[in-house]
């Protein structure tokens, strides 16, 4: 840090109780503030990698959506009512519900969809009508040594780390202390279910990596 900077002005800005948590991982403030701004560039440069993971899942399901329920897929009843419905929690019928109320056009309809809509179209209970008979279409650069169900719990399970790290991004929160480099794998592999272009196309021009081996 900058001999001219006060670093308990830095810290009361901050504030301290957010600032402890950085504090407690390192030996004085200034190792502190090293550690908070190292994680808030990492945090930066896992957007672009959280982004295309998301639209690359989110098209993907979509895909076998249109497929099977055609382009007013978000209105086929005999799309919707295979979503759960529970009273407390996340509610995937109603996410739908809400997005479809926004817009009549359903490229509109897909960006509004949460992150967790798309993860859970990968439980078991879509296997029968989607997965069994599409899973290999839709990500054919899978282990074709690995049952499809194993393969879609696998993906499902690392979709839930992206989107525990994606929401702990989103709101400001420290990452250093969850092992990023597999965070990072788990992204590069989902897209890479999909598309392998792209899976490297994104390795090659992506600062995660960089920032994981420079962490103070």
């Amino acid at each position: 840090m900058n001999s001219t900077v006060n670093g308990q002005r830095v810290k009361g800005t901050i504030s301290p109780p957010r600032l402890s948590t950085y504090e407690r991982e390192t030996s004085n403030l200034q190792d502190a503030l090293e550690l908070y701004l190292w994680n808030a560039n990492t945090s930066g440069a896992f957007f672009p990698c959280l982004h295309i993971c998301e639209v690359t899942i989110r098209n993907a399901v979509s895909e076998v959506l249109f497929k099977l329920h055609g382009n007013q897929w978000p209105w086929d009843n005999g799309f919707v009512n295979t979503l759960p419905n529970p009273r407390k929690g996340d509610n995937p019928r109603r996410n739908l519900e809400y997005a479809r109320d926004k817009s009549s056009d359903v490229n509109k309809v897909i960006p509004e969809l949460s992150f967790v809509f798309w993860q859970n179209m990968l439980t078991s209970r879509h296997d029968d009508r989607l997965w069994l008979p599409h899973f290999r279409s839709t990500f054919p650069n899978t282990d074709n040594n690995i049952g499809i169900k194993t393969l879609r719990g696998e993906m499902h399970k690392d979709l839930g780390r992206i989107r525990k790290l994606r929401n702990r991004i989103a709101h400001h929160e420290p990452i250093f202390s969850r092992k990023l480099d597999e965070d990072y794998e788990a992204i590069i592999k989902v897209i890479g279910y999909r598309c392998e272009d792209t899976a490297q196309w994104l390795n090659l021009n992506q600062n995660v990596t960089s920032l994981l081996n420079s962490k103070p």
